[in-house]
């Protein structure tokens, strides 16, 4: 490997220097490199009186570590002699130069070079002794506090039992990263719950699934029909039903499930299902099991949402007449309809307004803005997203938030399951202070979202509740929208009428006979719904890149990373990942003057467009002057917010992304598996975002995917032009399919039982 991580086998060496095994020791002076999941790692020595640079890789390893190393010379073609360490062990440095070299390299925090020589001009060779065993006698030598000393120890132990735990980690096929959270979760319990019940390392961490645990439970020894294994199986098969947007599953489905990934031959598993019960860890409601959180979710949104559904005693003929007003000045017209909508908003504390694209949803909710702007009330305009947000901003003229901003996000506990509001300074004890609420995009909230918003509305705010029923779910859990309109306990006004006709946009137009299961004409004189016919899989993305980068940019007057790719799915020969490949190559292929950083399977570099693919609460943003000031920070990035890699810093391990609105964010090379590229993206991560033209290929793919709904997902996403390219079959068969994906959430028995429906 060179000092990158890319993989260079002694034959690809320019000369090996002797078969013979070497050996050599020092202070690891400077890592160059460190790959966090495999350990491999590039460092400097000093050997002899000169430095040698060694590669190899090593469970765990910090600058001031002394090793002792086995290995050989390689030439290295471009970076010259390495010594390439095939075994090695860290040694407790012994003699009064060793300690001084290692507390003054900086690995302790705190000792600087001063103190470090203060340290050992007092204690000489006894000086790692005394830190062990009599750690408050450092508290003797003038300028160090006894709380100082106490924290210099714990850090030399804490080092010391974290590179054991890291190399006990590692024997069990961990990788580095992953046992850098394991030993911060557990500390020295880790040895016991390794031994004893590996499985809750499943349960209590992030990126530890249940296979991961079950291969080390293998490797331990525990049996495959032990009850620790089939209770953290079930629990698994509960929340990775979440990720396909389930809140429950039903008992045969889930015992099915659990059979499945068990592969016991158990006769009853639903008794160890009872078991989970009584430890208040699942719900069992008619038939249907819940993780507790997301049963408890759905209950507490019910009940508030219910409590919110008041009606106010208002003056129609004021109402009327402030309508009309309104009309008047916006030069516009209400129909019925809308109307309807308006004086409902005003009428109710609870208001669901629904419609596809062209329904006048937009003209509704600037007519409610202004009215209440009228009567001296406080607004607040939220969506779920950034690009959401910017456009109700847009077509508002009214300051427009991410629910999460919304909230005030303050990096709180880091657990997808924890409940909502435990990531935001808005909730019950710090509610929102204002009038009236209206949320955008409703088709995309999901259970943990509505209850964090939910818990920040108090009883007398109005709250209106905006989208279109008939996009695709929530990528998170539950069907909030449908759920919430299907539960018939609130007033709901459904949109039909189309005010943008086809001689404006086509993509209107088409979209909703999509949606209707209506026959679509791909008329190839059409200005912004385009249809190119290509066969295969090879000529649809050649046609496809062409497009992306030579034509659409020009004809929509937008940038190249503007233009979005969507596809119904991940995996296949047009599938997200294939595409994704393809386009950076094309789109942005690889110079000299581009740094990259190879994570996993994938190549990131200067200039990509990606994707954050899960909510991280903590990581830290910042927006900047065009001076480059930093003049606003804050913290949150979120599932589906889309950037530009701006920079890559190899000697910090930091990748600089800079997202749609403007907000800076650096990654450690730890978190990049938060992103991936954005090229291509599922239909189903669109949501809640516009483009000035999307593409779509069109191949066939799994039944379950290629759905009517998902097609008219994705037309909807398009601010100016539609581009499909493929076969036509294809796209007549998306529509004939009126195929939902099954997903299991009851917000709406929730909701009728606590009405006492």
């Amino acid at each position: 490997m060179d000092e990158y991580g890319n993989i260079i086998d002694d034959s690809q060496a320019s000369e090996v220097f002797g078969d013979s095994v070497h050996e050599i020791e020092g202070f690891v002076e400077h890592i160059i490199y460190r790959n966090e999941d495999n350990g491999y790692t590039v460092f400097n020595t000093m050997f002899k009186d000169r430095e040698v640079t060694c590669i190899g890789t090593f469970s765990y390893l910090n600058e001031g570590e002394y090793i002792v190393a086995q290995g050989s010379y390689v030439k290295h073609p471009v970076y010259w002699k390495q010594f390439k360490i095939t075994s090695y062990a860290l040694k407790t440095p012994e003699d009064e130069k060793a300690v001084l070299k290692y507390l003054g390299s900086g690995a302790i925090r705190g000792i600087g070079e001063k103190t470090a020589q203060n340290i050992v001009n007092y204690f000489g060779a006894d000086t790692f002794r005394i830190i062990e065993e009599e750690p408050e006698r450092l508290a003797e030598i003038k300028g160090i506090s006894m709380k100082k000393a106490m924290d210099i120890a714990d850090q030399l132990i804490g080092r010391k039992d974290m590179r054991n735990a890291m190399m006990f980690l590692q024997k069990y096929g961990i990788s580095m990263n992953m046992s850098s959270k394991i030993y911060e979760k557990y500390g020295e319990g880790i040895y016991a719950i390794i031994q004893e019940n590996p499985y809750r390392l499943a349960d209590d961490i992030g990126g530890i699934g249940f296979k991961m645990a079950d291969d080390i439970a293998q490797r331990v020894g525990i049996r495959s029909d032990s009850d620790y294994r089939i209770r953290s199986g079930i629990l698994y098969v509960l929340l990775n039903a979440t990720a396909a947007g389930h809140t429950f599953l039903p008992m045969e489905d889930l015992v099915e499930a659990a059979k499945a990934l068990l592969l016991v031959d158990i006769d009853d598993i639903s008794h160890y299902v009872t078991d989970l019960a009584l430890e208040k860890k699942v719900v069992i409601k008619n038939n249907n099991i819940y993780a507790s959180s997301y049963y408890y979710m759905e209950l507490k949104a019910a009940a508030k949402l219910v409590q919110l559904d008041i009606e106010y005693g208002i003056d129609d003929a004021a109402v009327k007449q402030a309508l009309e007003s309104i009309e008047k000045s916006e030069g516009i017209t209400l129909d019925d309809m809308q109307r309807e909508a308006v004086i409902g908003a005003t009428r109710n504390g609870l208001m669901i307004i629904t419609g596809g694209p062209g329904t006048g949803k937009t003209t509704i909710i600037n007519t409610i803005i202004r009215y209440f702007e009228m009567e001296g009330m406080d607004i607040r305009l939220a969506a779920p997203t950034g690009r959401a947000a910017k456009r109700m901003s847009e077509t508002t003229g009214y300051e427009a938030q991410t629910v999460h901003r919304l909230l005030e996000v303050n990096g709180g506990m880091d657990d997808e399951h924890s409940g909502a509001g435990s990531h935001f300074e808005r909730n019950e004890m710090n509610p929102l202070e204002t009038d009236v609420i209206i949320v955008d995009e409703m088709s995309m909230v999901d259970i943990n979202l509505i209850n964090a918003l939910l818990a920040a509305v108090v009883d007398g705010t109005r709250l209106i509740l905006v989208g279109d029923v008939d996009q695709l779910p929530s990528v998170g859990p539950g069907n909030v929208l449908r759920d919430m309109i299907n539960s018939e306990c609130f007033n709901v006004v459904k949109l039909t009428r189309i005010f943008r006709q086809s001689d404006e946009s086509e993509i209107i137009t088409n979209a909703h006979a999509i949606n209707r299961g209506e026959d679509v004409a791909l008329n190839k004189y059409s200005r912004d719904f385009l249809f190119i016919h290509r066969d295969t899989p090879e000529a649809i993305i050649a046609a496809l890149c062409t497009v992306v980068r030579d034509k659409l940019p020009r004809y929509v007057d937008a940038d190249v990373s503007e233009i979005q790719v969507m596809t119904p799915m991940r995996k296949g020969v047009v599938g997200v990942e294939k595409l994704n490949q393809t386009l950076q190559t094309y789109l942005n292929p690889p110079e000299a003057s581009k740094l990259e950083k190879e994570f996993g399977q994938v190549t990131f570099r200067v200039g990509d467009k990606v994707m954050q693919i899960r909510n991280n609460y903590q990581i830290e943003w910042e927006r900047r002057s065009r001076y480059g000031i930093v003049n606003e920070t804050g913290m949150g990035v979120f599932n589906g917010d889309t950037g530009i890699i701006e920079e890559i810093r190899p000697y910090t391990e930091e990748v600089v992304v800079r997202f749609d609105d403007d907000r800076y964010v650096k990654y450690g090379y730890k978190q990049l598996e938060e992103l991936e590229l954005a090229y291509a993206i599922t239909v189903h991560k669109s949501q809640g975002s516009e483009y000035p033209a999307v593409i779509i290929p069109m191949f066939p793919g799994p039944r379950m995917l290629m759905t009517r709904n998902l097609l008219y997902t994705a037309v909807t996403r398009a601010r100016k032009c539609v581009c499909l390219i493929g076969r036509e079959d294809c796209f007549r068969e998306m529509i004939a399919n009126g195929n939902e994906q099954k997903r299991y959430s009851s917000l709406d028995v929730r909701i009728k039982e606590v009405r006492g429906d």
